[in-house]
């Protein structure tokens, strides 16, 4: 999983790049899972309100705003500003950085702690794999030319750790290009025949019995 549970970029040059997640705190606050689908969701909006994300999630209002004044005490999500309020009570929510970062690395000291990494990693993979499932299907519903370019590849190499490692900087730098130059369509309001794609690799050594 490239030891990045989430990288979804946002391209608002007001809000910094990256965050790497070392305190156990944080880890926490992010790994329940309703919070990671509210902040995946946030990603894919930019900005939303609580109201907006209860809808997407089928969850009650009251239980999404307490949530999402979890993840705000942990810095992960800030009050969007110049967002329009309304009646003036609901607040306008979005990311606060570009992207996350975790590494198991930074949690190798305690037990607790590695524990907490790793059932966090593995329900960020769960609610992957159920998002790829759920296109599995409603994949009739889209069109033949999104049908045709989606992809599911499974490869096997033989590499060192310092060939994946290669491998997986090359990867990443493709697909900045192409975060990037979506973003800066987006942002010029060029969204004819865009879509909001999701892109998962995992790579990870194993041996034979």
């Amino acid at each position: 999983m490239n030891d990045k549970p989430e990288q979804a970029e946002q391209g608002a040059n007001d809000q910094p790049e990256d965050r790497r997640i070392t305190d156990l705190g944080t880890l926490k606050a992010l790994g329940h899972p309703l919070r990671l689908k509210l902040y995946r969701s946030l990603y894919v909006r930019r900005r939303a309100t609580a109201s907006q994300l209860a809808e997407e999630v089928d969850g009650a209002v009251s239980l999404v705003s307490y949530h999402l004044r979890k993840l705000a005490e942990h810095g992960l999500i800030v009050e969007a500003p110049g967002a329009q309020r309304g009646d003036g009570r609901e607040r306008w929510w979005q990311p606060a950085q570009q992207g996350l970062s975790l590494h198991r690395r930074d949690f190798e000291d305690a037990p607790e702690k590695l524990a907490a990494h790793t059932a966090v990693s593995r329900t960020i993979v769960d609610q992957r794999t159920d998002a790829y499932l759920r296109y599995l299907d409603e994949q009739p519903a889209w069109s033949p030319e999104w049908q045709a370019a989606s992809d599911g590849s499974d490869y096997l190499l033989r590499l060192t750790a310092p060939e994946l490692s290669a491998l997986s900087g090359e990867l990443r730098a493709v697909i900045r290009k192409y975060v990037d130059s979506g973003n800066t369509a987006h942002e010029a309001g060029d969204d004819e025949g865009r879509e909001n794609v999701a892109l998962h690799l995992y790579s990870f050594p194993f041996r034979t019995s």
